[in-house]
């Protein structure tokens, strides 16, 4: 370890591929004559963090089928036991690696355990959940959405969130209790976001209400994508291309009624199934499927790019200018795509009604009105051309530099 550098403790919960990606994106991006990193992140998940540049170690993770099927099921996304099993092992590895600074993505515990060490952290979040930002909570698609009129159903959703969202406050309230940490007054955004710095992964232009400030600054769209394939086989330039992934939270049933609209919209179509889907039904060469795309190289070059509005997928999308379809299911995605649409550069359809009729209207919304395709590019033109390791350690020295009054 060379004293001279800066320590810098990754932190990547398995929750999700986002919650690795990110972090991953941002340590291998710090200059390493002057930063020492180590990475953090479940066995699972070192396919993709096989930088041998990078010092990784191994982080126990709730597996994230429980975490999906919490979420799919309205329940707290973490169970006291867990947190506290998180908050045992983030010490551990705190301990033995001895870090100046720690950054995290949706490792909940850190809100702890940092604070128990007097560490500065760093969280990586989007600011639709952050508290500089009114939460204005949109239905998901839950159990009984598909079956019940949408009014009726945002009605009984309007009353019974507020009582829900504190519900899943309460594990992280009772841990930080049990450690002797002051309450977030049951607020579920500070409970999600909670750290001495929030760094937003998203355009400042998507969420102008939030003014950066000491707590909190956008670093900006974080968008990982596997290295670009020289023998990628993309159709023919004869018809507009629609790139078609569902990712690993998003409902991939939808493509059994998208693709016949695409089909028959005369588009080329390039899907990545992430496993989850087996396509049939389709003996079209201008539908194209692979397990895995390089999403980056792939929005290069698409016309229209449809997920399930998460914003990993969107950040690729807009990156490159490209209007985006968000087919979203949970909280994070609609709330993503409010955003997106706010500002004009997509269209969220419900997966709960996301019939044919109701796609097809979509995408001749977003390939028939110019402005999707030019607020999208406006978004593509306003990314920073300074790189995320240079903003990231602005940040790092700054906190570094406040930690002897504040962290004594």
């Amino acid at each position: 370890m060379d004293a001279t550098k800066t320590r810098v403790l990754f932190f990547a919960e398995g929750a999700t591929l986002a919650h690795v990606a990110r972090p991953y994106v941002l340590a291998t991006s710090l200059d390493p004559s002057r930063f020492d990193v180590v990475f953090a992140r479940p066995e699972s998940f070192a396919w993709l963090t096989s930088d041998p540049s990078l010092r990784r170690v191994s982080l126990g993770c709730q597996e994230p089928s429980i975490f999906a099927r919490r979420l799919e099921r309205g329940q707290p996304l973490y169970d006291l036991p867990t947190l506290e099993s998180y908050v045992e092992e983030d010490l551990a590895l705190i301990d033995r690696h001895e870090p100046d600074v720690i950054i995290g993505d949706f490792r909940l515990s850190l809100s702890v355990s940092a604070r128990l060490r007097s560490i500065p952290y760093i969280t990586i979040c989007d600011a639709y959940w952050s508290p500089e930002r009114p939460l204005h909570a949109p239905l998901p698609v839950l159990g009984f959405t598909p079956f019940t009129p949408l009014p009726l159903a945002r009605s009984l959703f309007r009353m019974v969130s507020p009582i829900a969202f504190r519900h899943h406050t309460v594990p992280m309230e009772r841990l930080r209790a049990n450690h002797g940490l002051p309450s977030l007054n049951s607020d579920l955004r500070r409970c999600y976001t909670d750290a001495d710095l929030r760094l937003f992964a998203n355009f400042p232009e998507l969420f102008p209400e939030i003014q950066p400030s000491a707590a909190a600054d956008f670093i900006g769209p974080i968008a990982w994508s596997p290295d670009p394939d020289p023998e990628l086989d993309l159709p023919g330039t004869d018809r507009p291309l629609a790139y078609v992934t569902m990712g690993s939270s998003g409902d991939p049933r939808v493509l059994e009624d998208l693709l016949p609209v695409l089909e028959e919209a005369d588009w080329n179509v390039l899907i990545a199934t992430a496993g989850r889907f087996q396509p049939h039904g389709t003996s079209s060469s201008r539908i194209r499927f692979r397990e895995y795309l390089p999403g980056a190289q792939v929005c290069s070059h698409a016309q229209l790019v449809v997920c399930n509005g998460g914003s990993p997928t969107t950040n690729q999308a807009l990156v490159n200018g490209v209007p985006v379809l968000g087919i979203a299911r949970n909280m994070d995605q609609f709330l993503n795509m409010e955003a997106i649409e706010s500002y004009g550069a997509g269209i969220t359809v419900r997966a709960d009604r996301a019939g044919r009729r109701q796609l097809s209207r979509a995408i001749t919304e977003l390939t028939s009105n110019g402005r999707y395709k030019e607020h999208a590019a406006r978004l593509a033109r306003s990314s920073s051309a300074a790189g995320f390791g240079t903003r990231l350690a602005v940040h790092i020295d700054r906190l570094c530099s406040r930690r002897g009054s504040r962290y004594a």
